[in-house]
């Protein structure tokens, strides 16, 4: 039996359903195990005797993302090609506007349904939008992504991790589920779809080549599952503990997986319970309820990559303080080349340019000095988001959005007390990070 929530259902548009093959859309959920869409497409075509499809529109540019995000993904999606094609499932990847691509590929081959699956992100949106409008049969929404769907856990924005996080819990024993397995599809396509040719798809894309890939974090829903396992069998008890230390190696590595869909959060969060202790307990809280709270932030709040998704209490403070005299400004080509009066944010910039990951707390740390150093918090914003989204393997996320949100803007956190550019604003400095790490060691590796 598959124990799909129906309450992860969504229907995005009101059109009768056809008999033909049914289509998983997959966007960011891009792995074949543990996908709550992907079963439902199943499910869907094992009671009507069709072919399942997975469509991937690939579109040539996104956002600020590099060759360095694109080579992750797309990486990872051969893996899904092979996996599917394994179980005798179909793959298509075509590349240009997600959301006219699929109903293009849904009418050339007769769609019955297309399925696809959850993202709060204003370009999903908008391509789910012109696919529900365009499309001749039904668009269904599976999240996929949530242990909580988004949408149950929560009908509004929600404050604070305080406030959300007593909904999340009440609704675990009822979401919080292992998945089943896929099965073999005995209901084929009648003419096979040709296996991919990767190289001319790369021709088509049209992103900067000039931030090469990451050798050492290998893509791959296999790959994703190992750093998990080593994570919870190594570092797990310990998290609690080094989680804030950027020279521990305490954190789960896992969120370019996460990003990319590469690794279902709820598999991660049903393996993670059974573990007990103040380790696995903060790390769910990293991972179900701030991530979730992230999640809702971005589908409730349309303004989450700008200035004006600042509570308001922020906003009067930040524009007390628009006028007060910075002691350092730097343009945003100072600080892409980590060339600050800082060698801990330099550090952290260089490493994020080298590496395409930040350490968590690190992160807060630099998103903040870039308010300190900019010349309003629209100005600091921007820079924390191109940086992010231009280097980072997780960038273009909401825990991105939020992370930096919440830094520069006091987004999820309450006022403090008032000092200079800040005002209530929280303040980081260089002398709280030395009370949690070594800040030498951390300026001096490499």
């Amino acid at each position: 039996m598959n124990p799909l929530h129906q309450n992860r259902i969504c229907l995005l548009n009101d059109r009768p359903s056809g008999e033909g093959p049914i289509v998983y859309w997959m966007s960011r959920d891009q792995r074949v195990r543990d996908n709550w869409a992907l079963l439902y497409a199943q499910e869907r075509a094992r009671s009507a005797r069709q072919p399942l499809i997975v469509f991937f529109g690939l579109a040539p540019s996104f956002v600020g993302a590099t060759w360095r995000q694109y080579s992750f993904m797309l990486s990872g999606l051969r893996g899904v090609e092979r996996d599917l094609r394994s179980l005798g499932i179909g793959f298509r990847i075509v590349a240009g506007d997600p959301g006219e691509e699929v109903v293009c590929f849904a009418e050339e081959i007769g769609a019955g349904v297309v399925v696809t699956d959850f993202s709060p992100l204003r370009i999903h949106r908008m391509w789910k939008e012109k696919a529900a409008n365009r499309s001749r049969v039904p668009l269904v929404e599976v999240d996929a992504h949530n242990v909580v769907p988004c949408r149950v856990v929560s009908g509004k924005r929600e404050y604070a991790a305080r406030t959300i996080r007593p909904k999340i819990h009440r609704l675990l024993p009822e979401y919080l589920t292992d998945f089943p397995e896929m099965w073999k599809h005995t209901f084929a396509i009648d003419a096979p779809l040709p296996e991919t040719d990767w190289d001319a798809l790369r021709k088509t894309l049209q992103v900067d080549e000039s931030v090469g890939e990451v050798a050492d974090i290998v893509p791959g829903e296999e790959v994703a599952r190992e750093v998990m396992g080593k994570f919870l069998e190594e570092r797990l008890d310990r998290y609690d503990r080094d989680r804030n230390d950027p020279n521990a190696d305490g954190v789960s590595g896992l969120s370019p997986y996460l990003h990319f869909g590469q690794i279902s959060p709820q598999r991660v969060a049903f393996e993670v319970r059974k573990h007990r202790g103040a380790g696995p307990d903060a790390f769910f809280e990293e991972l179900v309820v701030r991530r979730e709270l992230s999640e809702n932030f971005c589908f409730y709040e349309p303004r989450y990559d700008s200035a004006e998704c600042f509570p308001e209490w922020a906003k009067r403070t930040l524009h007390t303080h628009r006028n007060d005299p910075r002691e350092y400004r730097y343009s945003r080509e100072t600080f892409e080349r980590g060339e600050t009066h800082d060698s801990l944010w330099n550090a952290a910039q260089r490493r994020l340019v080298a590496t395409g990951r930040m350490h968590g707390y690190v992160r807060m740390y630099w998103a903040k000095k870039i308010l300190q150093w900019s010349g309003s918090p629209k100005e600091a914003m921007s820079i924390a988001i191109f940086l992010n989204d231009r280097y980072a393997l997780d960038g273009r996320d909401p825990n991105g959005y939020v992370g930096i949100a919440w830094s520069i803007g006091g987004v999820h956190d309450r006022p403090w007390f008032d000092r200079s550019v800040f005002g209530t604003v929280r303040y980081m400095a260089e002398s709280g990070m030395r009370k949690k790490f070594d800040v030498q060691e951390f300026v001096n590796r490499r």
